[in-house]
């Protein structure tokens, strides 16, 4: 996909996230998700903060907080937006910024696109909600995903397994095949085996387990 037509996945999926985050009751938005340590509210925070990205002189003062660890920064700007805000006000949020073509200064609508992918899957998954990821904004994400190196290292993670998708024309890797639907590969590729090994089949899922099997927001 060209950036205009990620954008548009973008906008498009913001809404649907907000759809299904909308009738939550308080005790659903304190569900754990599948990021360790990070409530569905403190993702769909993070999600929401994206098109919003701080001023620099606040990251930076946020950066000194988490003593230079990035996930640490990522965890404490979110759950301090979630506290501050109702569910209904962080669904107004996504409402009101899904066409925003706003960035951080640190990433680019490439690395976005697989974040909100991801990061849905995230909160819908531990909520029993059903939201389907759009294929051609899967394809583009796990293409992605596989070829980054930090903070995934999927390459090096599933060395020696060959994924292949089963819905969409998408291979990766050599070895063991490891088959299932784009969007499951997607989130295995990002750490999430637990919530999707199920989901796979082939002769390398068996040495899956050996990995790690929750994500955590990037």
């Amino acid at each position: 996909m060209d950036r205009d037509d990620s954008w548009r996945v973008i906008a498009a999926h913001r809404l649907a996230l907000a759809d299904l985050l909308a009738p939550l009751t308080d005790a659903e938005w304190d569900t754990p998700s599948l990021c360790a340590g990070w409530r569905v509210r403190d993702v769909a925070a993070h999600v929401a903060l994206a098109p919003q990205p701080p001023g620099l002189g606040a990251m930076l003062a946020d950066a000194v907080r988490a003593r230079g660890s990035f996930h640490r920064l990522n965890h404490d700007i979110s759950v301090r937006h979630a506290a501050a805000r109702t569910g209904a006000q962080l669904v107004a949020e996504l409402r009101a910024h899904a066409s925003s073509r706003r960035l951080p200064a640190v990433t680019n609508y490439r690395n976005i696109l697989f974040d909100l992918l991801v990061h849905a899957q995230d909160m819908a998954v531990p909520l029993g909600r059903e939201l389907p990821m759009p294929r051609d904004g899967a394809l583009a994400a796990a293409s992605r995903v596989w070829g980054m190196g930090w903070p995934f290292w999927a390459r090096r993670r599933l060395r020696g397994m060959r994924l292949v998708a089963t819905d969409v024309d998408w291979s990766a890797g050599a070895g063991a095949e490891i088959r299932g639907p784009i969007d499951a590969l997607l989130l295995l590729l990002t750490g999430r085996t637990e919530a999707v090994v199920h989901r796979l089949s082939g002769p390398g899922v068996a040495a899956l387990s050996a990995g790690p099997t929750r994500g955590r927001p990037v």
